[in-house]
């Protein structure tokens, strides 16, 4: 008689959604923010705390980037290890290239062209892209950021980067965070340590030095989620103080005079929380809802309704999401510039906006589990 199997299949860990349909949430709002005549950015996360979409764009970038080719480094040969894992980034690093190339020339080609039929503002291009061909080089090489274009080059960095970062938290996760944390500082005491811009004599608007602190914040987070089924701790006091500072920053930060209402702000002369550096007030306000989001079962509940899992997939898909609304944003504002801001451009702009990114998204995604 043969002996019975009792081993039971080990179960499939169930997917957390809350992660990508943050991310989703700030995709949508860096939409709405890179359009300035947009009636929507006065509803978006900047308006209401220290940080925006950028800080929780980048600091899920450090959370995914670990789920992605920090696990796979440590899962060693032959299906991963240092090699296998350098091997991803690079390519990854690639992809995110040729998305900034093709972004930024399709803008400096649309707004070239456009000029010659209506009237549009110097900030919309700079004045060096603006005429000639000297531009390209610098380009090419990332020395020239333009405005609404300089985040993927940072991405770029931080994710060569990674493998470095997974090496010294091999060797001790507070050796890591403290690296971290002093580079933080020592770029904030002298700002002008940062990647030369030829667009800009004060250097990359997002200085990698400084912004590295939050990505690898995201990294760190994510390797004690791991160990918690997905979860970060949130033990009450936690909560509170997150919950604390988040409505701090919502009172300090609300543009009362846009809407006409007396101000509220907690602080009168706050210290400036400067974007480039990453000032402390930005990191944390970002960390407090990270925190909030992975903790709360809501949220988890959330992430799994309808509405949840069309923000999550564009999450899941931030590259071609992110690309294609930047150069919706562009048509966006030269269409607001030469046509005006009014309520019914601003409907049909950001109706058509919404839609074709969800359409778009949902055509890449058919075409791209089209059997062949």
């Amino acid at each position: 008689m043969s002996e019975a199997k009792t081993d039971a299949a080990p179960k499939r860990r169930k997917r957390d959604h809350r992660i990508d349909a943050l991310r989703g949430i700030a995709l949508l709002m860096m939409l709405a923010d890179h359009a300035p005549q947009d009636v929507l950015n006065r509803f978006t996360l900047r308006n209401f705390g220290f940080a925006d979409a950028a800080e929780i764009f980048v600091l899920l970038a450090g959370y995914a980037s670990w789920l992605a080719y920090g696990r796979l480094i440590l899962r060693g040969p032959p299906t991963g290890g240092w090699l296998v894992g350098i091997e991803r980034i690079v390519r990854r690093c690639w992809r995110l290239y040729l998305f900034q190339m093709v972004m930024l020339l399709v803008s400096v080609f649309t707004i070239r062209q456009w000029r010659h039929y209506s009237p549009v503002p110097v900030d919309f291009l700079e004045p060096e892209l603006a005429h000639g061909h000297e531009w390209v080089w610098r380009v090419l090489s990332l020395e020239a950021l333009p405005n609404n274009l300089n985040i993927l080059p940072l991405y770029i960095v931080l994710l060569l980067a990674f493998p470095l970062l997974v090496f010294l938290w091999k060797i001790s996760p507070w050796l890591l965070g403290g690296t971290s944390l002093a580079l933080w500082g020592l770029i904030n005491s002298d700002p002008t340590l940062n990647l030369p811009n030829w667009l800009d004599p004060d250097g990359w608007y997002f200085n990698p030095f400084a912004w590295q602190l939050i990505f690898t914040l995201g990294m760190l987070a994510a390797i004690m989620a791991g160990r918690r089924d997905g979860n970060l701790p949130g033990p009450l006091w936690a909560k509170t103080l997150a919950i604390i500072y988040l409505i701090f920053g919502a009172l300090e930060c609300f543009p009362y005079e846009s809407w006409n209402l007396p101000s509220l702000r907690p602080l009168a002369d706050i210290p400036q929380a400067d974007k480039s550096d990453l000032a402390i007030w930005r990191w944390v306000d970002a960390m407090a809802i990270l925190i909030l989001v992975q903790s709360s079962i809501t949220a988890t509940r959330l992430s799994e309704t309808r509405g949840g899992q069309g923000l999550a997939m564009l999450g899941r898909h931030s590259l071609e999401v992110f690309s294609f609304g930047t150069i919706l944003d562009l048509f966006a504002r030269l269409v607001m510039n030469s046509f005006g801001d009014g309520w019914v451009i601003q409907i049909l702009v950001n109706i058509l906006g919404f839609l074709g990114v969800y359409a778009w998204q949902s055509g890449s995604i058919a075409i791209a589990v089209r059997p062949r």
